[in-house]
């Protein structure tokens, strides 16, 4: 097995094939398929969708009832069966079929030198610019039948499955054009039966406007259906007596476009994609309702026929043909991301404004350390009470020196809660934790400069113990401000500790997320200038607890690796459940080069790294050691918060529910099959 061949890892190639079409032509159209086909096997491709009657072209009319021309579409389909002896890719080519007393628009699929099974057109149109029942036979009732092609009688319906004996989860249907324009499309019954790859060859001239109804119909189709869906439409070449064309390609993947072409292009064009048939498999098997849907529709989707077939996957490196997010919870869209600012800060505000309205409106008791958590935690907070209509002075904001506090993050502190208008104060907490240690005994209290987790969680602690006596004190609530990265990684101080609030506005957002919402927050503007120079110098400053004493900020990362790739790592595994062999193959494709690809807009260019794979995979052994094996029995008992990200939460009632005294050995050997390289920094 080669960690990197896609097809170790739970993906397959598909391409969507468009050209200049030969009007009633078919040798000329078969060596055009060969041709694209074999540049398709290069490119280590294993599904090829080719447009509509691709054979003879769509546009030729009553061309279509000619004998001179169906017979030169037999002997063409026997070139490309011939020529796809040798060549990887499974190949769905469109042809007029004689059978019976009719003639079927068909979708041939194709194979190492055989016909798989034949799918007819099922829905044909006849309104507007469409006239095709004139010609051909609709095959919505085919079903259970054969074909007879060539001597040799092949599968022949809309019932049909192809699926790869080799390939787990990759699994053909093939429909064509209109059949995706009907309420109830075949592909709908196909994903339903087990289809992953739903393929339209499609003839499809275009008008204003029709391309986005095209691509609008894909992405519904493949999210509604939890699918890749492939579709090639027919390009320059065709009739344009009445019509034109613009060989539109299209790749989508559980409702997100992975590839297209230029459309109105001259010659051969490929999209190509590489589809994650493990996200598929596994969307499935979360979304119940998906089966409960197949059980309501088993009269029709129980009647299905598989035909297996050998792929023959290539354990290559083809590299890989997706774009991968380097930060999965934040995406380099300059728009997507405001977007997602909006919703995910308004989210938190709305649920904080809920929560403080439904037990009576009581003051809101933070803990501020001029860190990114704390600060992101009181802007919500004091946009909370902006909208409840009350005076932002009911936030009772406290900054904590000990041992370790900056004066770099104790300024920041002040000046934010200056800048906000809360009720601030200063309480300095060295003196009771070192009483607090000379009681215990440790030898910190002697002069001693051991400083180990109970030297750490002494002041996490007691942090924490004022903050709810405090909050006793004056009628208010503790506003945890602990994120969901922390969350995963136990990084966080149980029970009278930072893991502990009242309710907490930050449990569903990650590390990575936080300083893009401060970014936004700062470029709405709703805190004025001096509240913003204060919230971009906070951006500015190194994560750190500030805890251990000495000349060098206590650097967090340095400790438990970075941020970024641990949140790649908890996306994948949290929205998905990706074997982490899989995660470290998609994390090296998407951090190997800080030169390639898109980072998110605003992020600081100095920070612009890459990571090697001994790195990704010493983090993520990492990541699995403390996600599954130690940092459950802290989210079993966190306190409630909103759900931000589409990527999930961590919470015990909603998307994570898992055993306190887990283990991480299934990870842990998945990890195991593969040879690593050898850290070295």
């Amino acid at each position: 097995m080669n960690f990197r061949s896609i097809y170790s890892h739970g993906f397959a190639r598909v391409a969507a094939c468009t050209g200049h079409a030969a009007i009633a032509d078919p040798p000329a159209n078969a060596e055009a398929v060969l041709r694209q086909a074999r540049q398709c096997a290069r490119d280590g491709v294993a599904v090829a969708v080719f447009p509509e009657l691709s054979l003879t072209g769509y546009s030729i009319e009553d061309l279509l009832l000619q004998d001179a021309v169906l017979d030169d579409v037999e002997r063409a389909l026997r070139t490309v069966v011939e020529g796809s002896a040798e060549l990887l890719p499974v190949l769905l080519v469109g042809a007029p079929l004689r059978h019976r007393n009719r003639i079927y628009n068909c979708a041939v699929v194709v194979h190492r030198g055989r016909i798989l099974g034949v799918a007819p057109k099922s829905y044909l149109p006849t309104y507007r610019e469409f006239y095709e029942k004139r010609q051909i036979a609709s095959g919505d009732d085919e079903r259970g039948g054969t074909i007879r092609i060539g001597g040799t009688d092949v599968p022949f319906g809309t019932d049909l499955l192809f699926a790869a004996e080799d390939v787990p989860n990759l699994v053909l249907h093939a429909e064509i054009c209109e059949d995706m324009w009907v309420p109830v499309p075949p592909s709908a019954e196909a994903a339903l039966a087990g289809a992953t790859v739903l393929a339209n060859l499609s003839g499809s001239p275009i008008t204003v406007g029709r391309a986005e109804d095209r691509k609008l119909l894909c992405r519904s189709a493949s999210a509604r259906c939890l699918a890749a869906y492939v579709y090639s439409a027919a390009g320059l070449g065709e009739s344009t007596t009445d019509l034109s064309w613009d060989g539109q390609t299209l790749i989508y993947e559980n409702g997100s476009l992975l590839a297209e072409t230029e459309r109105f292009a001259q010659g051969d064009q490929y999209a190509v994609a590489d589809i994650d048939l493990d996200l598929l498999h596994q969307e499935r098997q979360r979304m119940g309702t998906f089966d409960d849907n197949r059980r309501t529709h088993a009269a029709r989707t129980g009647s299905f026929r598989q035909v297996d077939f050998h792929l023959g996957a290539p354990t290559s490196d083809f590299g890989l043909r997706r774009r991968v997010e380097r930060f999965p919870f934040v995406p380099a869209d300059a728009e997507r991301l405001a977007q997602d600012c909006y919703e995910a800060y308004n989210i938190q505000v709305a649920g904080l404004q809920q929560r403080l309205g439904a037990i009576g409106g009581p003051k809101v008791v933070i803990g501020v350390s001029g860190g990114l958590d704390s600060t992101h935690a009181l802007i919500v907070a004091a946009r909370a009470m902006d909208r409840a209509g009350r005076p932002r002075s009911d936030i009772l904001a406290y900054t904590m020196p000990g041992f370790a506090t900056s004066d770099h993050t104790k300024t920041n502190a002040h000046k934010l809660m200056e800048a906000l208008g809360v009720t601030a104060t200063e309480l300095d907490i060295t003196a009771t934790a070192t009483l607090m240690l000379k009681e215990m005994g440790h030898p910190f209290s002697d002069g001693e400069p051991v400083y180990d987790v109970t030297f750490e969680n002494v002041q996490a602690g007691l942090r924490t113990d004022y903050l709810f006596r405090l909050a006793n004190q004056h009628g208010g609530i503790v506003l945890g401000t602990g994120d969901l990265s922390e969350l995963a990684l136990g990084w966080c101080t149980y029970g009278v500790g930072d893991q502990m609030s009242h309710y907490n506005v930050n449990s569903g957002v990650p590390k990575t997320l936080i300083q893009h919402l401060i970014r936004w927050v700062v470029s709405t503007g709703e805190f004025g200038d001096e509240a913003g120079k204060t919230l971009t110098a906070i951006l500015d400053t190194e994560i750190s607890p500030e805890l251990v004493p000495g000349e060098e900020m206590q650097s967090t990362e340095d400790k438990i690796g970075p941020y970024a790739l641990h949140d790649f790592t908890l996306f994948h595994v949290l929205r998905y459940g990706f074997r982490p062999s899989k995660i470290a193959f998609l994390a090296w494709h998407a951090w190997r080069d800080a030169e390639a690809g898109a980072w998110p807009p605003g992020f600081p260019a100095s920070d612009h790294t890459a990571y090697d794979l001994a790195e990704i995979h010493h983090w993520l052994e990492y990541f699995c050691r403390r996600f599954f094996a130690f940092a459950q029995f802290k989210r079993s008992a966190m306190p409630n918060g909103p759900k931000v990200s589409a990527g999930g939460s961590l919470s015990p009632r909603g998307d994570w529910r898992a055993p306190s005294d887990g283990n991480a050995r299934a990870w842990l050997r998945d990890l195991d099959r593969f040879e690593w390289p050898e850290r070295t920094r």
